[in-house]
């Protein structure tokens, strides 16, 4: 398969699942009075303006190769500040439930949201890191990081849930959410001041070694 229709085509399922987990797991936060699983839900629509901001960079065709560094620059800073803004939104609830001692509700169908999460993000992540490597594109890799970010979030809503069911540990969801807040604002910034943080983003812009230089 071309390589832009795959970076297009998991791009595309992001945000249909996204947006689909997003509003069964509001639906199933207001049900039960969840806070946690109301913060999922908003969390899957900020992952679902990311891919909309791939689908928008892998569907220019016809491009100069000038035009296509513009246009891969300026998806790289977009999708870096999807992650602040998650990141700003994972430090409000984070901090929020510690200083009131909020404990996340308990509730099942969450429980298995949070579990089919883990099965399809760390997948969809995997998948568009490679894509993304393949083309050398930035913003796609950036937003692979951001689809595995979403995968800690699943993470932190498990052990939020089952630690305080189990062992009334109330404060494991917000101290797990503010550990992610680290990770989200670090790759957020470098990706808005025009890097990615990782150095797989970065090779395609080295010149190859000579293999005969000694």
């Amino acid at each position: 398969m071309n390589l832009q229709r795959r970076a297009r085509d998991l791009s595309i399922f992001t945000v249909a699942y996204n947006i689909a987990e997003g509003i069964v797991s509001i639906v199933l936060g207001m049900a039960a009075g969840s806070a946690a699983l109301i913060g999922f839900g908003l969390d899957s629509f900020v992952e679902s303006l990311s891919g909309s901001i791939m689908i928008w960079r892998f569907t220019r065709h016809g491009l100069t190769e000038e035009q296509e560094e513009k246009i891969e620059s300026r998806a790289v800073k977009l999708v870096g500040w999807t992650f602040l803004i998650l990141g700003a939104y994972v430090l409000y609830e984070s901090g929020e439930k510690l200083i009131l001692h909020e404990a996340p509700e308990a509730s099942i169908p969450g429980l298995i949201l949070a579990v089919l999460s883990l099965m399809v993000m760390p997948w969809l992540a995997a998948s568009k890191r490679r894509t993304g490597e393949a083309l050398g594109s930035q913003s796609l890799i950036g937003d692979s990081r951001e689809t595995l970010a979403c995968a800690w979030l699943s993470v932190a809503l498990l052990l939020g849930l089952g630690l305080n069911a189990a062992f009334r540990m109330w404060w494991a969801d917000p101290v797990t959410g503010l550990i992610i807040v680290v990770f989200l604002v670090r790759e957020g910034l470098e990706m808005v001041r025009g890097g990615c943080g990782c150095s797989a983003c970065h090779t395609s812009d080295e010149p190859d070694a000579d293999p005969l230089a000694d």
